[in-house]
């Protein structure tokens, strides 16, 4: 990769290597303190300004362009977010419109829905999938830059970012949901990446969604994460405590934001860690992006997201578990889920007959094998004519979503694991 690129990169990986750092730092009992509860339990008392007109929709700015057809949505979730979601018909050879299973595609954490749509329409899986006569829908979760409405919240509010991916599970993703649902009258087809696989498994595993799903392809499952080999992450965390726990008093994780250039500038006078790689670093070494890709990607991206969503991801680093948010003591846990701990999400609870297809790649620092094979082990009992899992040994995390090569590699034996469900 040329070095502008790498140095943009830079930008955006910082991100996810403040992730870790909050993974590292936060003690069980120190995980949100009594200020830093206020921060997600409060609104301001002064009325902010009005937020600024929402951007191009992503129909105009990446779909049409390339002689697609694509329709705008809105729906809003049961806790007050209007969500933004495209649907780009499926086409037959002739290039007339087709009455075909629908499939919606999930996003990981800090992107949006423009991730599926980055390379050619002959790379890129929206597209792709299109192609094959598939009805699809692009879903972009709450607080991305076209999901921040709500009806009586604005971005600019702490209450606005309230929320984890325990919401996701419990709001987005039924909302998301039922707007296919009732739009097509169909169940579908469920591709996620990275955060997106997370939050189907876990909704799976409580038996919702179930009903309206043909079957779920997981790319770069993230489940389990006590295995990330990241260490540069945790160098980090040990040079920084009092930044990031200054962090922490932010109610949206803005990648863009003061705090992160602060934090860059003072990474990279760092001994030993490399500013210009710090995305390989993370994520593993990607084998398979192409320099224009990567030049759009960071054009767009990356996205806001909760701190709270963010500090939820730390403690599964931490405690090795998939479990709801974790408010730091019993008085909090109490209050919340009438329990001294957060509940656990149970993937063997899983239904053994939804067809699942998990694709994961051996050099994916962040989706690790060993914790891949984690989750494959809570889905041990699956029926075998359910489960299917392709390893790439090259890949890793950006491969699935962004690789020139991942249509011969992962999508057309996606395409086929959904023609047989």
């Amino acid at each position: 990769m040329d070095l502008h690129l790498q140095r943009g990169f830079f930008r955006w990986s910082i991100m996810m290597i403040i992730f870790m750092f909050v993974g590292v730092v936060i003690k069980p009992n120190d995980a949100l303190s009594s200020n830093h509860r206020i921060l997600f339990d409060s609104v301001l008392a002064t009325p902010p300004p009005l937020p600024p007109p929402p951007p191009v929709g992503m129909c105009e700015s990446f779909v049409i362009i390339h002689g697609y057809q694509c329709q705008e949505f809105h729906v809003k979730t049961e806790d007050g977010y209007v969500l933004n979601i495209q649907r780009i018909p499926g086409r037959s050879s002739g290039g007339g419109q087709v009455n075909n299973q629908p499939v919606l595609l999930q996003h990981g954490v800090l992107v949006d829905g423009m991730t599926w749509l980055l390379n050619s329409p002959q790379q890129s899986l929206a597209f792709i999938l299109a192609d094959t006569g598939f009805d699809v829908w692009i879903a972009n979760t709450r607080g991305t830059r076209f999901s921040r409405q709500h009806v009586s919240l604005n971005a600019t509010q702490s209450a606005f970012w309230n929320w984890s991916w325990d919401e996701l599970v419990d709001y987005d993703l039924p909302a998301t949901f039922d707007l296919v649902f009732n739009q097509t009258g169909q169940k579908l087809h469920y591709v996620g990446h990275s955060m997106g696989t997370l939050i189907a498994l876990a909704s799976f595993s409580e038996g919702k969604l179930v009903d309206k799903v043909r079957s779920a392809a997981l790319l770069s499952p993230v489940a389990y994460l006590s295995h990330m080999t990241t260490a540069i992450g945790v160098l980090a965390a040990k040079a920084f405590v009092g930044e990031i726990i200054t962090l922490i008093g932010v109610a949206e994780f803005n990648p863009k934001g003061k705090e992160v250039a602060d934090l860059l500038n003072a990474l990279c006078k760092t001994p030993g860690i490399n500013c210009y790689d710090l995305m390989s670093s993370f994520t593993g070494k990607n084998c398979c992006l192409n320099a224009s890709t990567v030049d759009l990607f960071l054009k767009n991206e990356p996205q806001s997201t909760s701190t709270k969503n963010m500090v939820h991801f730390a403690q599964t680093v931490r405690d090795g578990i998939v479990s709801k948010f974790n408010y730091g003591n019993e008085s909090g846990n109490l209050e919340h889920y009438g329990e001294n701990k957060p509940p656990i999400y149970n993937l063997s609870n899983i239904p053994s007959n939804v067809p699942l297809f998990i694709s994961y790649g051996g050099k994916d620092a962040l989706a690790d094998v060993v914790d891949v094979q984690l989750l494959l082990d809570k889905l041990k009992f699956h029926e075998r004519d359910a489960l299917t899992t392709v390893f790439i040994q090259d890949y890793a995390h950006a491969d699935f979503v962004m690789g020139v090569n991942a249509k011969e590699m992962v999508y057309n034996a996606l395409i086929a694991f959904f023609k047989r469900h």
